[in-house]
């Protein structure tokens, strides 16, 4: 079972990644999935979620409007596209997956995978 997170790099304020994170050993499609993210000196926070039981999107109000969640069942991967990136969005990002959107403390972990916004 391995979720394998990419797509990180350095990008200037104003900028778009996109992440993507793909299983393997297990299906996405039957697990709430969801991104988080640690940034130097501060505690982990959720970021976005898609919840297994109708669907529904989730994000942080810091990242509402500028990032999007989505998944690919026929690949078994999943995405974070960020746009309008900001400084403070500079953390290292995980992908998640569990039963349902929460802290994802029971679930199965990327690596994490470091994003930087700078000039």
């Amino acid at each position: 079972v391995q979720l394998q997170a990419s797509g990180g790099g350095l990008v200037q304020p104003g900028g778009s990644l996109r992440l993507s994170c793909a299983a393997s050993g297990f299906t996405l499609a039957y697990y709430a999935i969801g991104w988080l993210r640690q940034a130097p000196g501060k505690e982990r926070e959720g970021v976005s979620c898609i919840s297994i039981s109708d669907g529904s999107t989730y994000y942080a109000d810091s990242v509402k409007g500028r990032f999007t969640i989505t998944k690919d069942n026929a690949k078994n991967t999943m995405y974070l596209q960020m746009n309008s990136l900001k400084p403070e969005d500079t953390a290292v990002y995980y992908c998640a997956a569990d039963s349902w959107c929460g802290d994802f403390s029971g679930g199965y972990w990327g690596k994490g995978t470091l994003v930087t916004v700078s000039s």
